[in-house]
């Protein structure tokens, strides 16, 4: 059996949409055996643990900044130290900055690389920080054996970077059968969104766009840096009664949200794929957003409600088109669930990657 060592800086408990594709696709794999590098964000997470098919190797002991600086080089000793006592075939790097310990650890395999960044290509290369350590993300680009890409937009970064092969395009998916169920009754409007808080989510549209929808009620599952300027924004716009922010939640928790709840919303200003889109699109409840980044390969207005970036006013007409018009209301739901069903289970991701990617790391 092939063995494959990943980098990924969070893994389970603490998930995001990377996270979560990673257990969604090497769940489905069977021949391949899956160990991983990452962040120990706690003491109270153990050093090494089964999840899923994949065991984890924590470093670390703290989720600072500096433990995160301080993550590289821990990674890259506790992967050569592995790599000496099980032999990997190849490695996988989870986004950009994945490379770095790929490049420092020198363990003289293939690798792959996702881009699965949700910010914008400025924001992951052109910051101060970042600066000094480019020269060696463009070395993990150039000598990367294999690269997949959420969307177009992310596989143009691939290329400008300095990887001169073909570029999968594999995006994110949803658990079609998790996600679909039946609507829970309730009084009134609830939208939702399932957001880190931070500014490319854009949820301060969203308490903006209240303003002009005074019949909604907004839960908002997540939790960030702007979270504290969010509240007062409701509170000087005075929407404040009618929003429920229900902090982190599990992702195993968003189905039943989703399923309580009348209309997604997320109008990022920025986005990679955005796989919260089609898990809400699986559920069966409308979904506006924007057509930003890697937005722009599969929201339409068949199966959405598209708004421009920064447009309050927008939200609340696509809001008003979506409550006044059930009939249409209906068919885009049909339409945007049957294109999840034919194209972003993760059944047909993990195939994807089995076959496109990993099958060239053991070529």
């Amino acid at each position: 059996m092939k063995k494959i060592l990943i980098f990924s800086l969070a893994y389970y408990p603490r998930v995001g949409g990377a996270e979560v594709a990673i257990k969604e696709i090497t769940d489905r794999i069977a021949d391949i055996e899956f160990h991983m590098v990452t962040m120990r964000f706690s003491r109270t997470d153990a050093p090494v643990e089964q999840v899923g098919h994949v065991l984890v190797h924590r470093v670390g002991g703290g989720s600072s900044y500096i433990d995160k600086i301080l993550f590289i080089p821990r990674a890259v000793q506790t992967a050569r130290r592995l790599h000496k006592q099980i032999g990997f075939d190849a490695c996988w790097s989870m986004m950009s900055y994945m490379l770095l310990p790929v490049v420092l650890a020198r363990l003289g395999i293939p690798y792959a690389l996702t881009l699965q960044e949700g910010d914008t290509e400025e924001y992951m290369f052109a910051r101060a920080r970042i600066l000094p350590f480019l020269f060696l993300l463009k070395k993990g680009f150039r000598n990367a054996t294999a690269v997949s890409a959420l969307s177009t937009f992310l596989a143009a970064w691939a290329k400008r970077m300095g990887y001169a092969g073909k570029v999968e395009v594999i995006p994110n998916g949803a658990d079609v059968q998790k996600f679909s169920g039946t609507k829970v009754s309730h009084q009134g409007t609830v939208l939702i969104t399932s957001s880190r808080l931070v500014h490319k989510n854009a949820v301060d549209d969203v308490i903006r766009a209240m303003v002009l929808v005074p019949e909604v009620r907004f839960q908002i599952a997540g939790a960030g840096p702007e979270e504290e300027n969010l509240k007062a924004l409701a509170c000087e716009l005075k929407v404040e009664n009618r929003i429920e922010w229900l902090g982190y939640m599990d992702h195993s928790r968003l189905v039943s949200l989703l399923h309580a709840a009348d209309i997604y919303i997320r109008p990022s200003r920025s986005e990679g794929f955005g796989a919260s889109f089609p898990e809400a699109m699986a559920a069966g409840i409308p979904v506006i957003t924007t057509q930003e980044g890697g937005l722009k390969d599969y929201i339409t207005p068949e199966v959405a409600w598209p708004v421009e970036k920064d447009r309050p006013d927008q939200i609340a007409l696509q809001i008003k088109a979506i409550l006044s018009n059930p009939e249409r209301t209906a068919q885009v739901i049909e339409t945007a669930r049957a294109m999840v069903v034919q194209k972003y289970d993760w059944s047909l991701i993990a195939r994807d990657m089995r076959e496109k990617v990993f099958a060239r790391l053991f070529v």
